[in-house]
Formats: structure tokens, sequence, C-alpha cells
């Protein structure tokens, strides 16, 4: 491996569309275009293709991974495919487009850096795109790219694609969207999606790779607030490094370097930073979202949950927490007055459920007040009271530290999933 290679950049990416818009075969078509498969994985497609009395080739099969996906032809968990390029590396959350697995992309685009949202060319925007680009908004992916998908079938027409452009454009302006971008592609026939298209000479834009290995990504994460939650303390007990104490964990917002003061929480004392070990031994800084052993100049006891930031710049510190709740949990819908375990960045606290304000309509943005009944895969706004303060950002500022987790105490299940507002 190549140490260009590795230190590459990671690209997190979803796609989500309408049931059939051909996301699985998109993802085929660039983990095949891209070399990014082995020669038996893509026999075997061949073979399945054949078993199945189809003509060409079918990608989709490359990726739905779950026997009962492939008998019906659908995607119903997420599935992670990790494929790379000389100039990135890639992970692709392929999320379901059924109504019924809302939580299932929640899970999968709350990383990503880039969602694709495919559109049948001869369908257009129906509830599902709608639904997918407000979860995308809600969740605050950087960057949207819409695959206008199927062009073959419309006869790669210009009109077509400006019409859809237009629409969603429409659509998008009531959104929190700030980069959206318009590919004509087909899936199937390969155009626009790693090599460019003769089909499409009235386009003049990216083909999909090209904008995935380009996209400006380095600035998606907060390097202004510096946020630290401890995850560990490493303590080694031997004589060599009797007074070793270092806090390992991963930085989830802003710079540090050597010799800056910071504010550790929730104690509020300060200190100067003595030394930030990395993966290759001391360095002089870190920012997200590199995973370091931070030692500081004082003797104060930190332990897993605290959190280092910088005096002059703290985050919200509360036990009242106001957040969008996806729910998960199928069996039972969100009790108020429920008592649950909160979990957010590496700490853990219990908490109760004060109040449901009101249930949204993904498909409309709607605001249901009278509603609190907020069952599996809805969207909706809460407040909870934790048992001990966290040290939270709004998710718009900081999607690490602006979310949480909510479990079931009885059964340990995750039942939610929280944007702070």
């Amino acid at each position: 491996m190549s140490n260009n290679f590795k230190n590459s950049e990671l690209l997190r990416f979803t796609t989500a569309g309408s049931v059939d818009d051909g996301k699985s075969t998109l993802i085929g078509r660039l983990l095949y275009d891209s070399k990014s498969i082995y020669q038996d994985q893509y026999d075997a497609v061949v073979t399945a293709s054949e078993r199945r009395g189809e003509e060409e080739v079918n990608l989709a099969l490359l990726t739905d991974g779950l026997k009962s996906e492939r008998e019906q032809g659908i995607t119903i968990d997420v599935a992670y495919r990790y494929f790379s390029t000389p100039k990135r590396k890639f992970i692709i959350a392929d999320t379901p487009g059924h109504t019924q697995y809302t939580r299932n992309m929640v899970t999968g685009a709350s990383t990503a850096n880039v969602a694709l949202v495919l559109i049948d060319a001869r369908n257009g925007i129906v509830e599902q795109t709608r639904r997918h680009a407000i979860i995308s908004s809600l969740l605050q992916i950087p960057h949207l790219v819409v695959c206008i998908n199927k062009m073959d079938l419309v006869d790669y027409s210009e009109e077509r694609f400006n019409e859809l452009q237009e629409e969603f454009e429409k659509f998008a302006a009531k959104l929190d969207v700030n980069d959206v971008h318009f590919i004509p592609i087909s899936a199937l026939k390969g155009d626009n999606v790693v090599n460019r298209s003769e089909n499409t000479a009235w386009y003049d834009g990216p083909t999909l790779m090209y904008y995935l290995e380009n996209v400006h990504i380095a600035s998606d994460h907060n390097f202004i607030d510096v946020r630290f939650p401890v995850q560990f303390v490493v303590r080694p007990y031997s004589d060599e490094y009797h007074d070793y104490r270092g806090y390992a964990g991963r930085i989830a917002g802003g710079i540090i370097k050597k010799g800056d003061e910071v504010m550790l929480l929730p104690s509020g004392f300060t200190t100067k930073i003595d030394k930030i070990m990395g993966p290759d031994g001391e360095q002089k800084e870190a920012f997200p979202p590199q995973s370091v052993t931070v030692l500081l100049e004082d003797d104060y006891d930190l332990s897993r949950g605290d959190m280092i930031v910088r005096s002059n710049n703290q985050p919200d510190i509360s036990q009242d927490i106001e957040i969008m709740v996806c729910w998960f949990d199928g069996t039972k819908p969100i009790q108020p007055r429920g008592k649950y375990t909160i979990m957010h960045t590496t700490k853990t606290a219990r908490c109760v459920v004060k109040e449901v304000r009101y249930k949204l309509d993904i498909n409309t943005l709607h605001r249901n007040e009278e509603e609190n009944t907020i069952g599996m895969n809805d969207i909706g706004r809460i407040v909870v009271r934790t048992t001990s303060p966290l040290f939270t950002d709004a998710y718009r500022k900081n999607r690490i530290t602006g979310s949480v987790i909510i479990i079931d105490e009885g059964t340990n299940n995750t039942v939610g999933a929280g944007m702070i507002l």
C-alpha cells in the first residue's frame, strides 16, 4: 500500500431514491467500471443474471447481499460497500427506498459527506424523492447530487433533464441544502457514471465518479470549535511510564496544538496541552477526524465522557435537551415520561422524555402539534431531561457533538437517533 493511498481522503456517501430507481445498479456500475470488484464476484453475477433470464448483466446483484433482497429484488438493510480509486477511498451506504425503512436511511446517512438522490427520468420526482431530500437536509449532508437515471429510456432528452432539474430546484429551495448538483446518467448502460457519455453531448458537467473524486470535503468538519471527548484514560502502570496519564479519543471539532490552553469539562479547570500522541508518535497538532492521545501539563482527573474544550469557546452544558428524533422501535412508540439511556459522544446518561412537541410530516415538512405519538420510522421533536449534564452543540454546527442515540433500558436496543437543536 503506497503512502499516498494510506493518506488519501475518505469520502462517505449514501444513495437514496424510490424503489427501482436503480440505486443498486448504479453502485454495481461504479464498482465495476472503477475496477473495484473481483472477477469471481462478477462471474457470480453473470451466472445469477442468466439464471433469472435477464438479457444484460444485472449489476444490482453485486450489492444486494442479503438473500431476501435478491429474491425480492429490493434493498432492505443498509449495505456498506468499500472501494477506492487512486484519488480517494469511498464508503457507500446503500440505503433502502421503502417508506418503512426510514430509520435505515437515517443510520446510513448520518455520517455521509455526499447524498446521491436518484430520480427515474420517466417517473420524475415522486414522494420518496422529496422524502429523501428532506432527510438529507435534516441530517445536514453537505453535498447533494441528483442523478437523473434511466436517461436511455427517454432518448437522452435534454429537455426532460432540464425539466426535472427545475422541478427539483424549486422544491429544494424550501430545504436547508447548500450544494446541489445534477448529472444525467444511465446506470444500466454506464452513461456519465465513470465514463463520459457521447449520448449526452449537451451535458458539459462532470461524470459522477469525477465529482465524487473531486468534491471538496475537507471543510465539512468543524475546525473552529475545539471538542475532544475523552474515550479512554491511558495509564500503563509500569516503571518506565510511572506518571504517564494520557487521554485517548477522537477529535470531534477544532484544531488542538501542543501548548494550547484548554478547559476541562465538567470541572472547569484550565491547563495546557503538554503532548499530542498519534499513531506515528508525537505530533504538533491534531484535528477531526483524527484519533489521538492527549497529555496535559497538570494532574487533573478526567474520565470517559468528560470533554476538553477552550475556555472562551464552550459547548452548551445542560440537562434539558431538545432533539429531532427518528424513532426505530417497532414494538412501542416514544413514551412521554418514559425513561431511557442516552448516549452522546463518549458519555452515557439516563434520561426521561419531558414532552413531545410535534411530529414532522416527512413528505411536506408540516409540523403536526396535535399528534404526539411518535412510532417506528417517525420523526418528531422532543425534550428530554438527563441525569447528568451533556456537553452539546447544535447538530448543524457539529454533527458529532450534536447527535445522540437513545437506548431502551429493558432490552438494550437502540430505539432512536436524535439531532440536537
